[in-house]
C-alpha cells in the first residue's frame, strides 16, 4: 500500500506516531444519529465502540507543502466505526465526533475541505518511550480553562495483533467519512501499513466529556475502557475526498 503513496496525489502526508487508543463499548442508539448517509455502523463481535485517540502528527505536508510552524503537533479525537459495501468490496472506516489540534490553520483546513469537526485548543504531550520503562505516554489539552488528558503506560515491545483481536478491529479502518451540510457524505482514503501495538496499563482519561463531545457520550466514557493500547504508527497518506 505504501508503494502507491505519492505527494502529487495526496491531500495530506505525515507520520502518525504513538497513538494512544482508549476504546469504550457504547450502545448503537447513541451513535445512530451521527452516522453519515451511505454508511452503517461497524461492529466487533456484535459490539459497537467509540475510541479516544491521542497521537503525534509529524512531518506534515498539505498538497506537498509544509505550512510554517504547522509541521509537528498533537491531535486528540473521538471517533467511531462504520462500513460501506462498495463495488470493489467492503470499506471499513471511521467517523470523527470531534478532533482537537493546537494549530488553528490545520483546524480551519479540515473544517473547510472535509467539514470535519476540528477545534483548536492549547495542547502538549509527554512521551517517555525509549527513556523510561515502563513508559508513560500522555496527551494534554485545555478546555474551558481546565487541563484535560488521555494517556496510559506501556512496557516491552509492540506486537502485531491477531486478526481476531479487538485491537485489529480498532486499527484496521482505512477510510474516513464526513457528513456534509447538504446531507451528503464525503469519503476519503487513509493509507498506512498495519500497526503494531503495545498493551496499555493504567489508562487515564480526564475530560469534560459532556462539554466537549456531548451528553450522549458521558455515561460510556465515565467507566473503564474495554481495551487500551498504543499503536506504534507509521507514515500515512490522506487522499482527497470524494462524495458518495
Amino acid at each position: 500500500m505504501l508503494a502507491a503513496m505519492t505527494e502529487a496525489t495526496a491531500f495530506l502526508t505525515a507520520r502518525w506516531v504513538h497513538l494512544v487508543m482508549l476504546n469504550y463499548e457504547v450502545s448503537p442508539s447513541v451513535l445512530a444519529p451521527l452516522v453519515p448517509s451511505g454508511v452503517e455502523l461497524d461492529d466487533f463481535e456484535g459490539r459497537t465502540f467509540v475510541s479516544v485517540v491521542g497521537f503525534q502528527f509529524l512531518d506534515t505536508k498539505v498538497r506537498g507543502w509544509t505550512i510554517p510552524f504547522h509541521r509537528d503537533f498533537e491531535e486528540v479525537n473521538l471517533r467511531f466505526y462504520v462500513r460501506r459495501q462498495a463495488e470493489d468490496g467492503l470499506r471499513r472506516g471511521v467517523v470523527f465526533v470531534k478532533e482537537i489540534v493546537p494549530k488553528w490553520a490545520i483546524a480551519w483546513v479540515a473544517r473547510t475541505i472535509y467539514n470535519e469537526n476540528y477545534v483548536s485548543l492549547p495542547m502538549s504531550h509527554v512521551d517517555e518511550v525509549g527513556r523510561e520503562v515502563p513508559a508513560r505516554v500522555r496527551y494534554e489539552w485545555r478546555f474551558r480553562g481546565r487541563p484535560q488528558r488521555v494517556g496510559l503506560t506501556v512496557s516491552g515491545d509492540p506486537v502485531t495483533p491477531a486478526p481476531d483481536e479487538e485491537a485489529t478491529f480498532i486499527t484496521e479502518h482505512y477510510w474516513g467519512y464526513a457528513g456534509q451540510p447538504d446531507g451528503s457524505t464525503l469519503e476519503y482514503r487513509v493509507e498506512h501499513p498495519q500497526w503494531r501495538v503495545w498493551r496499555g496499563e493504567e489508562p487515564q482519561l480526564e475530560c469534560d466529556v459532556a462539554g466537549l463531545y456531548g451528553e450522549r457520550f458521558a455515561p460510556a466514557l465515565a467507566g473503564a475502557p474495554s481495551s487500551a493500547f498504543m499503536a506504534d504508527g507509521s507514515a500515512v497518506v490522506v487522499r482527497s475526498g470524494q462524495p458518495l
